[in-house]
């Protein structure tokens, strides 16, 4: 008798590796829902917090492990790859997609002789390859070496945010034809809209992790010349320190910042738009990003932006369109461009008009999730449903 051929899985199978539960929601969720949407069946391996029920509720199928982002423990690294290897087996994915230079090394070599192509997105090149410290540079080169072997493998592809990152990707060896750019994580334009300016005092307002390499104590700096000056502008600080960071602004130095005048420390901001009602202006001041959703969200809510001129930053902000660039670590450019900006009502209005049409255009949900897509499939040679029909 001849056996019955192994039958086709009705549906692809996408695996989503991050570090946290959080993050997923936060940066890859239009992509996965997109996705889901075009028939894929969609799977979630991170470390569950609280954003768990939230990611099964939404039809993912969610395996949770024990994650140490930041760890450099050999051990740690060993457990983590033995978990996501076993899940791997268990899943057999058609495609993975590893969110970040860490899960892109662990999910790679957990991949190792498995038939899942590999999509490794690297959402800015992270500390490791941006940061000055002697730490940094010590252990870039092995990296470096490391994934260079990773992301050339003939299953691999690599995914980044902007030209700058894929001009330093492929100058680790990744073809041309393996290598993409989508810029940002998608942002939803029906639920961030324009937003009328505040009355009250001028008010500046940063969004992200609390990290030096973000730039927060230039941006403090930056502040205190502003008060030498009487310029009479408040700063917000939203987000809150990343212990897993080395770079993580410690304890001390925000409780002394707490007292600081005209200086709020608002910690987590569960909803966004509560900040660009009360801010006029938007500030990033980083030494490098992969395209920053902060920025993006803050020009959806059609708020007009300071920001260092370095990669990834200046792909939503652009000068004398919708921002005022200024060089990263500068913090008498930075103030100098803060204090332009509150003194101008009709440019706040400009590039805040601007920058919501940049995002509509091109950073939509929507956008990037149809884009992404249309990736997955091509790298698992999908026609996607209904191709072809008349």
């Amino acid at each position: 008798m001849v056996p019955d051929p192994k039958p086709t899985r009705a549906k692809p199978v996408l695996v989503y590796l991050v570090t946290e539960d959080w993050y997923f929601m936060s940066h890859r969720l239009p992509m996965a829902l997109e996705a889901q949407r075009a028939g894929y069946d969609v799977h979630v391996i991170t470390q569950v917090d609280s954003d768990g029920g939230a990611i099964e509720a939404l039809g993912f199928r969610l395996h949770p492990i024990a994650w140490r982002r930041g760890s450099i423990s050999p051990l740690a690294f060993l457990a983590s790859l033995m978990a996501v290897r076993r899940l791997y087996r268990a899943i057999a994915p058609d495609l993975v997609h590893h969110v970040g230079v860490q899960p892109s090394i662990v999910g790679s070599l957990a991949a190792t002789g498995l038939p899942c192509v590999r999509l490794n997105a690297m959402a800015g090149l992270g500390f490791t390859f941006t940061s000055a410290s002697l730490k940094a540079r010590v252990v870039r080169p092995v990296l470096g070496a490391l994934l260079r072997h990773l992301l050339r493998h003939p299953r691999a592809a690599v995914l980044v945010q902007n030209p700058d990152d894929y001009g330093a990707v492929s100058q680790l060896g990744v073809a041309a034809d393996r290598l993409f750019v989508i810029g940002g994580s998608g942002v939803d334009t029906d639920r961030l809209v324009p937003i009328p300016e505040p009355g009250g005092p001028m008010t500046v307002a940063f969004v992200g992790r609390l990290l030096d390499d973000k730039g927060v104590r230039a941006l403090v700096q930056a502040h205190e010349i502003l008060l030498e000056r009487n310029a009479g502008v408040r700063l917000l600080i939203a987000g809150e320190p990343d212990p897993a960071n080395p770079v993580s602004i410690p304890p001390a130095e925000l409780a002394q910042w707490s007292s600081h005048p005209n200086l709020g420390l608002l910690g987590h901001v569960a909803d966004i738009r509560e900040v660009w009602k009360v801010a006029h202006i938007a500030v990033l001041p980083s030494r490098r990003e992969g395209l920053p959703k902060s920025l993006l969200e803050a020009a959806a809510c059609g708020r007009p932006i300071v920001a260092s001129d370095v990669p990834g930053c200046r792909e939503i902000a652009r000068h004398d369109i919708n921002a005022l660039l200024v060089p990263p670590d500068d913090a008498i450019a930075l103030a100098g461009a803060i204090e332009r900006l509150c003194g101008d009502a009709a440019l706040r209005r400009r590039f805040g008009e601007a920058g919501r049409q940049i995002v509509q255009r091109e950073f939509s949900a929507p956008h990037v999730g149809r884009q992404t897509v249309a990736l997955y499939d091509r790298l698992i040679g999908r026609k996607p449903p209904g191709h072809g029909r008349s």
